[in-house]
């Protein structure tokens, strides 16, 4: 193994405090949102899932890129976040199945990622002083001309990002002659979700962020379903108003982290930025219907107004975050609706929450 001189780098944060590492090789600026996931697997999960456009990635794991990337582990087409912060990143790999290098993965995509970060110190910051946007410049860019692009930079909230990343075109997916169609509103779907449905006797049609209640209803389905996403979801205006139509005539509907913030908002409860948000595969969640406890997948950095939900006279709370009891989970008294602010198909994470998915099929039945 030679040994590599790499180019010195910063991440910028918002405040002006600088964190000092190295490229890994690809030069420029990117900008985005920095968060922290607390995952110690499924890096490549993460990369891809486009709940995370626009959003600088600290990995708190050490280390990054060990297994190298598998052509089956992605969670749409391409990468989906704006850069890398990280500890140790591996340009070697030892995975047999690996189909490349996370460092040709990169280059490909033109993904710039700064490591030799101390990323213990840098996710401290972030949970002391909040979210904030940052420039991860890995090529020289002078300080001052850096801290006036980043002060360029729209602040995630009143961020729409789903179009950004949903399909353009509708699009099938699964076998058309299983037992149950759904139509899925798409702000950012990750694809195993979608593969979650299929092994479960459903064929989906997948719709564009902006496609009608009519749109959706063409496709005669037996439920609908509202995704994830990246983004404040308070300028979806047009799925807010999908989600009252099919809520109004009282079709099976299920939502999931975007998704159930949208069916907050259509039905008159807020949503508001997080300090700091969550994301990782290791957060306790409490389905207070049933009192049992679950290990969940997270990716969010908005959240449902708990007070007003519990105000309102036909919502009710079903899952509550242990680590600060924000709503996990929610569900409709008088319709054929329910939503969670997790991710039960887990991709990566523990599989504790896929009984969601059957509770939808069992909606349909009915």
């Amino acid at each position: 193994m030679k040994y590599t001189t790499r180019q010195s780098a910063i991440l910028l944060l918002s405040d002006g405090t600088i964190f000092h590492g190295k490229s890994i090789g690809i030069s420029g600026t990117t900008f985005g949102e920095v968060c922290f996931n607390t995952g110690m697997t499924g890096y490549q999960e993460i990369f891809t899932d486009p709940s995370y456009f626009g959003q600088i990635m600290v990995a708190t794991n050490a280390h990054i890129g060990n297994y190298g990337v598998n052509d089956k582990e992605i969670e749409s087409q391409g990468i989906k976040i704006a850069g890398l912060v990280c500890k140790n990143f591996s340009f070697n790999y030892s995975r047999p199945d690996a189909t490349e290098s996370l460092e040709e993965y990169f280059i490909k995509q033109n993904l710039i990622c700064i490591s030799d970060v101390d990323t213990r110190a840098l996710v401290s910051y972030i949970r002391d002083n909040g979210a904030m946007n940052s420039v991860i410049c890995t090529d020289g860019t002078p300080i001052e001309e850096l801290k006036a692009a980043l002060a360029q930079v729209p602040d995630m909230k009143g961020l729409e990002l789903a179009s950004k990343v949903s399909t353009k075109e509708p699009y099938f997916f699964g076998d058309e002659n299983a037992s149950y169609k759904i139509a899925a509103l798409d702000l950012g779907i990750k694809t195993n979700i979608l593969r979650n449905f299929a092994k479960r006797d459903c064929y989906i049609k997948v719709f564009p962020y902006d496609a009608t209640y009519t749109d959706l209803a063409s496709f005669n389905p037996d439920g609908y379903f509202l995704s994830n996403g990246p983004g404040d979801p308070d300028p979806l205006t047009s799925a807010i108003g999908v989600a009252k139509e099919i809520i109004a005539n009282n079709k099976p509907l299920f939502g999931i982290c975007l998704g159930h913030q949208v069916i907050a908002l259509a039905n008159g409860v807020s949503t508001y930025k997080m300090f700091n948000g969550h994301r990782g595969i290791n957060h306790p969640v409490k389905n207070v219907i049933t009192g049992k406890g679950e290990i969940t997948s997270q990716n969010h950095g908005f959240a449902v107004n708990k007070e007003e939900l519990e105000q309102h006279p036909d919502l009710e709370i079903t899952h509550l975050h242990l680590n600060d009891a924000t709503v996990a989970g929610m569900r409709m008294k008088n319709k054929n609706c329910f939503s969670v602010q997790y991710h039960p198909e887990a991709s990566p994470g523990p599989h504790d929450s896929s009984y969601l998915f059957d509770q939808f099929i069992e909606n349909m039945k009915k």
